[in-house]
């Protein structure tokens, strides 16, 4: 075990660890220093946001899309659920764990009411958070498998999940919201 430290690589999870579904975000993450990608999100969600700041905070670029601030609040929702499956099955709990309906969770957000800062301050002290905890992971944790959603998921997964679903969701806001306010301009 490697007490205090992260694997050097952690490699990326094979079929059968992970519902296919999630196969978009792995497929964004070509790392093997998973925990140290991990880490260096916090600061390129910051940007990203930031570049957007308050004044376009609750800018949609379609009607019944996410603002820029309920997509800010999904990728909270996400780091929470996903941490928390990851803690869960790293830690050797084979308990099923039920999914999530995101859009039910952002309709209760309250997301439009807080600023960008204050949003980045969350998932910043989160990542931070897992991150540390996530250091201390031994190959045999990492490796460990669990139920989620109903589907058969990896420790290892899950944190190639976390941190796909964050670069998908980066990639979509720099595309369609960011793009889309420099057109107004």
């Amino acid at each position: 075990m490697q007490t205090g430290m992260k694997p050097l690589k952690i490699e990326k999870p094979a079929e059968g660890e992970f519902n296919e579904y999630y196969a978009k975000y792995i497929s964004l993450v070509p790392e093997t220093e998973l925990v140290d990608v991990l880490a260096s999100q916090a600061e390129d969600v910051k940007a990203v946001f930031g570049a957007l700041g308050d004044e376009r905070g609750n800018f949609a670029y379609a009607e019944g899309k996410w603002t820029v601030k309920e997509v800010f609040n999904h990728l909270i929702d996400g780091e929470r659920h996903f941490a928390y499956r990851l803690h869960r099955i790293a830690r050797g709990d084979a308990t099923p764990i039920e999914g999530f309906e995101q859009d039910g969770y952002i309709e209760n957000s309250h997301a439009g009411q807080r600023t960008i800062g204050d949003l980045a301050a969350e998932f910043s002290e989160l990542r931070s958070a897992n991150v540390r905890q996530l250091r201390v992971l031994d190959e045999a944790d990492w490796k460990r498998m669990g139920t989620a959603s109903g589907f058969l998921v990896s420790a290892r997964a899950l944190g190639y999940i976390m941190a796909g679903h964050v670069r998908h969701h980066l990639g979509i806001l720099k595309e369609r919201y960011v793009a889309a306010g420099e057109d107004r301009k």
